[in-house]
């Protein structure tokens, strides 16, 4: 840390270059359902008014090349006869890399003597990629998890700034949306179906401590919290449809980089000379698993958080209108908590003083896909993808006298899926598109849990499946029809049928879109939804005379009605005002079959799965709420963001009491902001400040009963009070500072992170301390400061 604090002043102190930095600009420019080339679309800088115009038009291949941009935050005009015109802005183009842009042009539904539509859906965030996602979508944009304040480069960590997203907890990256468990998330990495795209993350989360997903690779992608095109099934609650940029395949650029996340190196370029395939490939290595190689000490004993990944896209044109790509993502992560290394003056967020606990996880994820331009009117893309699971747990308790270990506790799951996914999209004409498509997930699996109570007195094995195989189909079709300019109307169907038991699902969607003029539009949007259980549920063992049963395998689809009324008014060119409520009603929710408060809407926010068995689907659940976005674009140096939700999560178990959910946090306020400062001759330093401040209501818990616990050894809840105590509200306020240099060929970035600036003790759980026979409030992440370096040349 003390060298890159050095290396900072030196930078920031040193003579800046007189000369004006430029870079190039260039892209390909594509029908936005054919994927066909556009040819003479026109490509400008915008400029001051009576500069000379800076600009080019797309090629037979629809390729465009803009040399000489100046470096900064650069805006552009694309227009096309027969298309509906774009405009991008807020473009960072520095000199240590060459911009990439990758278009999709609308057609125009009326001549354009008639009306003139401008859309810009490649470079405004309110625009999703999907352009059949009409509510509660909106774009991902890489580049926030570099500016936004306590991010951290990590995609799941920067949508919790988007309004319905519910944070507050330091150690996961879980995304809560709209008071539904992270349970009900639909991970896509290019069309494929995906596991836990986390380090530390297990198999029955979409949550972890580190994210795999490295934005140094990704490119613009899309983040859903309701009523999804029919495209995307198996989920109640929100969709991260994630893309792979492709690398620069005219020149290799390198990038190097040193932050909290960990050390990476990065490469890309062409294949081979004057070819138009390219690579794209980065490895990381955790921070604090190099210091310990080196034998530096961290201050966390052996607790040492050991993770590294590789992230790769390999894409090969075939002919004029094919292209071949390999992608994938590979993942390993370890650590452990021995208990007898805690230090008991201190507070310990992850391990405690009487047990150990080791943990082992691996996550590959592989696909291949091949798309192709049937005819100027339709596309096709074939995608075929592997990926597999491996996460091994042993557990220790620790005799409060002796200090002797016990084993309390083994588990291991692995899984492995075999996907292949099938899309079609078809114009019909400059008003109507069809798409549809077929989803086949072949998925096998070994799971062992056991778990061991009172000093070996009781031994029981919850799960054991080896070498089972089960298959999951997915099919939709969807049409979208733009009526006029201002009214566009998509209607869909999706389908489900899951082998295992058999059942079937048959969901209809529902979007409608209307622009009122002078930037107004209103959005309606209604969607079914339905998601199986997670594979380790139908197969926990219930006892019986003859040995075991599995009385969970029978167990339907879980479903939700989605209802969404979404008002957007564009207040100025560079301010968006949106105001989003909403309606999700929840059945066939697993419940126990005795009369209890469990419910499986309040699972998926821990690290380990529930072995509830005897379940059937006669729970229920409701989330009702109203968002608010207020959002200014990066424009003369300053941007900010403000996000708002009100609302209401509520469950029934078996016992048919309505009570508050586990995520019923009732509110949350995110406000972000920041400011860039050009510096140099020719302005093309950039020095930067950005702040964030969360305010998230307190969750509500089960509380801890404390006779039972000590009669216990080990922390018991009062389940009939389920979710009926309230924590203190969650604060926390991030300053992040950066500094872009530029070089003669090279851009050199720093940034130091200041998380959690006012100290804030935030509740992470209440447990029970064996040792001393207490109740005790574990905190979360106290102040703590992140250091960032990258170059890139």
């Amino acid at each position: 840390m003390k060298a890159l604090l050095l290396a900072m002043i030196i930078f920031l102190s040193g003579t800046l270059s007189a000369q004006q930095s430029s870079q190039t600009v260039r892209g390909v420019i594509r029908d936005e359902v054919s994927q066909s080339p556009v040819i003479g679309a026109t490509v400008l800088l915008t400029q001051p008014e009576g500069t000379i115009p800076v600009g080019t038009t797309s090629d037979v291949n629809g390729e465009f090349r803009i040399n000489g941009v100046p470096t900064g935050r650069q805006s552009f005009r694309v227009t096309m006869v027969g298309y509906e015109e774009q405009r991008l802005s807020d473009i960072v183009v520095t000199v240590g890399k060459e911009v990439i842009l990758n278009l999709s042009m609308t057609e125009s539904v009326q001549q354009l003597n008639e009306v003139m539509v401008t859309t810009d859906r490649s470079g405004d965030k309110s625009k999703t990629n999907n352009e059949l996602a009409l509510v509660s979508g909106r774009s991902f944009n890489v580049e926030d998890t570099k500016r936004y304040a306590g991010s951290l480069s990590d995609p799941s960590r920067m949508a919790a700034n988007f309004a319905g997203v519910v944070s507050g907890d330091d150690s996961r990256n879980d995304i809560v949306v709209r008071g539904n468990s992270p349970s009900g998330m639909l991970w896509q990495l290019e069309g494929l179906n995906i596991p836990n795209p986390n380090h530390f993350g297990s198999f029955s989360a979409t949550g972890g401590p580190v994210s795999m997903l490295n934005n140094n690779v990704l490119s613009k992608s899309d983040f859903m919290t309701s009523a999804f095109p029919a495209q995307y099934g198996n989920a109640l609650a929100a969709v991260f449809d994630l893309r792979l940029r492709e690398g620069n395949n005219q020149k290799h650029e390198f990038m190097g980089q040193i932050g909290f996340n960990g050390f990476e190196l990065g490469a890309e370029g062409p294949i081979a000379k004057n070819s138009k395939a390219s690579f794209l490939v980065n490895y990381r290595y955790s921070t604090m698993g190099v210091m310990k190689a080196l034998g530096i000490q961290v201050g966390t004993g052996t607790a040492v958080p050991d993770y590294q990944d590789l992230n790769f896209k390999l894409a090969v044109p075939s002919g004029k209108n094919g292209k071949l790509t390999l992608f994938g993502i590979l993942g390993s992560s370890d650590i452990q908590f021995l208990g007898n290394e805690v230090d008991t003056t201190l507070t310990n967020l992850y391990g405690t003083e009487n047990t150990n606990t080791r943990v082992r996880y691996a996550t590959n994820i592989v696909g291949l896909s091949y798309e192709h331009t049937l005819s100027p009117r339709t596309f096709a893309k074939l995608t075929l993808g592997m990926s597999t699971t491996r996460e091994k747990f042993s557990g220790d308790s620790i005799s409060i006298v002796t200090r002797e270990a016990f084993l309390s506790g083994e588990s291991k799951y692995n899984t492995g899926k075999y996907s292949a996914v099938l899309h079609l999209r078809h114009k019909i004409n400059a008003k109507s598109s069809l798409y549809g498509g077929v989803t086949m997930d072949i998925l096998g699996f070994d799971l062992y849990n056991r778990a061991i109570y009172q000093g070996g007195l009781i031994d029981s094995v919850r799960v054991d499946v080896k070498g089972e195989k089960t298959l999951l189909t997915q099919a939709y079709a969807q049409w979208k029809y733009r009526a006029s300019p201002k009214l566009v109307f998509t209607t869909g169907l999706h389908l489900q049928h899951f082998n295992l038991n058999n059942n079937v699902a048959l969901e209809p969607r529902i979007g409608l879109q209307y622009a009122m003029g002078r930037g107004q539009s209103v959005n309606l949007g209604y969607g079914l939804n339905s998601q199986a259980q997670n594979i380790y549920t139908y197969f926990i063992q219930t006892p019986a005379e003859s040995g075991v049963s599995y009385t969970n395998k029978d167990l339907d689809f879980t479903r939700s009605h989605h209802f969404v009324l979404s008002y957007e008014n564009r207040l100025t060119d560079n301010l968006l005002l949106k105001i989003e409520p909403y309606y999700q009603v929840l059945y066939n929710v697993p419940v126990e079959q005795r009369a209890s408060t469990f419910s499986a809407l309040n699972t998926g926010s821990s690290f380990g799965p529930s072995d509830r068995d005897s379940l059937m689907n006669e729970g229920s659940g409701k989330n009702l709420g109203i968002e608010l976005t207020l959002e200014r674009y990066f424009s003369q140096g300053y941007y900010f963001l403000v996000t708002t939700s009100l609302f209401d999560s509520k469950y029934k178990g078996s016992d048919k009491v309505e009570r508050n959910t586990a995520f019923n946090t009732k509110y949350v306020l995110n406000v972000l902001a920041g400011k860039e400062y050009k510096l140099g001759k020719n302005k093309d330093h950039v020095l930067g400040a950005s702040i964030r401040t969360t305010l998230v209501g307190g969750k509500y818990f089960t509380p801890l009963n404390l006779e039972a616990s000590k009669i216990m050894g080990r922390a018991s809840y009062d389940d009939t009070q389920a979710f009926s105590v309230r924590q203190n509200p969650y604060f926390r306020t991030d300053l992040r500072f950066t500094f872009r240099k530029e070089m003669r060929k090279s851009t050199m970035e720093f940034a130091l992170d200041l998380q959690n600036v006012s100290a804030n003790k935030n509740i992470f759980q209440q447990t029970y301390n064996p040792r001393t026979n207490r109740l005790v409030n574990q905190y979360q992440q106290g102040f703590f400061p992140v250091p960032y370096f990258r170059c890139t040349f």
